[in-house]
């Protein structure tokens, strides 16, 4: 009879970070270099389980539940996303790293731009994904954006339409019907943070949106943006037009995915952030 026996290492380590009178959940499994990722508006700190398993021999994987987001809490009667980067930065110091890799998605990437440029010395990399985080798209003047009103009327009546179908938005139609299982998880993991007024946090978020695009060409920290060819939820072709302002910045388009590239295309998805780790790793090393 066999007797397995789960390395440590692999064991996750759970805990809270108590921020301000918040409770931050976090989870730290495997060893290397620090390694975060920061959730979107539909996830929490599950929504990463196809990329933890595949980093955290290389890495220390660290997974978290922005505030409000269930098991965090919330002082508040609702997430301020203000914060966002404060929790994130009291994170890093709690762990006690020096430097970290960062992979955004979607509304991760508020924080995430955001301490990368308070902190860039801080940042060994930074990965944006379906996210321009706090930049005013207005603000980008490329020629990527000249679909964009066009796109957005668009998407509106799209996305009315997956909703109308009982099809999540950030998962797409895509994911629905040809993955149903992980469709009806994603949502399952959104569901449980049963308590947040997704609406009105959104607000919040796009009341943010006022960087001014030109700010990322003083972001000194190696950047890979990815998005989903079919994203129906953010716009491709601002990620695109950012990878141009950003020094050195890098973007990769993914066929036949949506808004989650992560949970969908998560061979894909894992592929490009594992390849950018190295090239900025090997790049640091003969510098």
């Amino acid at each position: 009879m066999y007797q397995f026996v789960t390395p440590k290492s692999r064991i996750p380590l759970q805990n809270f970070l108590n921020q301000e009178g918040t409770e931050i959940y976090y989870e730290s499994i495997g060893t290397g270099p620090g390694l975060i990722f920061a959730h979107g508006l539909s996830g929490n700190y599950l929504s990463w389980w196809q990329q933890v398993s595949y980093f955290c021999d290389r890495y220390n994987c660290v997974t978290f539940a922005h505030r409000g987001f269930y098991p965090s809490k919330e002082i508040s009667s609702e997430p301020e996303p203000t914060t966002f980067v404060d929790d994130l930065a009291a994170l890093i110091e709690h762990l006690k790293f020096d430097d970290v890799f960062l992979v955004a998605q979607s509304m991760g990437g508020f924080a995430c731009l955001e301490y990368g440029l308070r902190e860039p010395s801080r940042v060994r990399a930074l990965v944006m994904a379906a996210t321009t985080g706090t930049v005013d798209l207005n603000s980008i003047h490329h020629q990527k954006m000249e679909n964009w009103v066009t796109w957005t009327q668009q998407m509106n009546e799209v996305r009315a339409n997956l909703t109308m179908q009982g099809i999540h938005i950030a998962a797409g139609a895509r994911l629905a019907h040809e993955q149903p299982a992980l469709h009806f998880l994603y949502r399952e993991i959104e569901n449980i943070s049963i308590g947040i007024d997704r609406a009105a946090l959104l607000a919040k978020l796009q009341q943010m949106c006022c960087l001014p695009a030109t700010t990322l060409a003083q972001l000194r920290v190696p950047t890979l943006f990815i998005v989903g060819e079919e994203d129906v939820v953010s716009f491709p072709g601002a990620s695109a037009a950012l990878s141009t302002i950003v020094p050195n910045a890098k973007f990769e388009c993914v066929p036949n995915a949506g808004h989650s590239v992560y949970f969908e295309r998560p061979q894909t998805f894992n592929h490009l952030i594992d390849s950018f780790f190295t090239s900025v790793t090997t790049s640091a090393l003969s510098t």
